[in-house]
């Protein structure tokens, strides 16, 4: 029984960064409890669970109804299964995938006649802040530079399609140029912090993206470029992948965790 005046969190999914979630959660935060988790694989979810201090509700999507918070780490296939229902109540909506969020804008205007709320932690993403800052006044172009080993972006849809075989490289090679919307479409499970750059600053058709498949490297690198009429900035950030799943990294998880405490925390610090 979660105290008043406590989120109660419900987590659509428990794959690699949901298992993380949840056992921060677990870990205790003052003001949130872990109520319900919905998994495809029921008994993995339980297995995975045990140990847990306080267990809670395992079941499908349907098991989250009752929840305050749902965090949504589903594939992008599955995204409008859980977002659609979360905001026609009115509860409030933590989207990992920026990406499938592009394809169903339409749940604002669910949000908006509700009272739900769709947020979009920073996730793999550095700067998001000023760039939404910057986007107070005119700006010029946003960009970013995702680059990542041939493994993280391996069965990306968009390889198929060309005829990449990302295995096959020896040398670092742009295999993707366009704009966050073609690169969601293209790289469902890879380009979520454009995505999250697109929904911060221009918008996905006029946010830049390139994607680069580098053997010699071991993390997720994202570099983003802002030109702005009140600011030029380039921010830098070199990610450990997820063990579990490498096209995500170990920061998603956290990112998600510092989203949800700031509901209950008395202090924000960031915009």
């Amino acid at each position: 029984m979660a105290r008043q005046g406590t989120l109660r969190i419900g987590l659509a999914g428990l794959g690699s960064i949901g298992v993380q979630v949840a056992r921060l959660l677990d870990a205790g935060i003052d003001g949130l409890t872990l109520a319900a988790v919905a998994a495809s694989d029921q008994d993995k979810a339980r297995q995975r669970l045990e140990g847990f201090r306080t267990q809670p509700r395992i079941g499908t999507l349907d098991a989250l109804s009752d929840t305050d918070v749902v965090v949504e780490m589903l594939p992008a296939r599955a995204f409008a299964d859980i977002a659609r229902p979360t905001l026609e109540r009115g509860a409030t909506l933590v989207v990992a995938s920026a990406g499938a969020l592009l394809s169903h804008m339409d749940l604002v205007d669910v949000a908006r006649r509700t009272g739900g709320r769709i947020i979009v932690p920073s996730g793999a993403i550095l700067g998001l802040d000023a760039v939404r800052a910057a986007c107070e006044d005119r700006v010029a172009s946003i960009a970013i530079e995702t680059r990542k080993s041939p493994a993280s972006l391996a069965g990306a849809p968009y390889l198929a399609q060309q005829g990449i075989d990302v295995h096959a490289l020896r040398t670092a090679t742009t295999i993707f140029r366009g704009n966050a919307e073609e690169a969601a479409r293209a790289f469902p499970a890879n380009t979520n912090v454009a995505a999250a750059l697109a929904l911060a600053g221009l918008g996905p058709r006029e946010t830049e993206i390139r994607v680069i498949a580098d053997p010699a490297v071991d993390r997720n690198i994202h570099t983003i470029t802002v030109e702005s009429a009140v600011a030029r900035f380039t921010s830098h950030i070199d990610i450990v992948p997820n063990p579990e799943n490498p096209r995500s990294g170990q920061l998603t998880s956290r990112s998600i965790i510092a989203c949800l405490r700031d509901m209950v925390s008395p202090v924000r610090i960031g915009t």
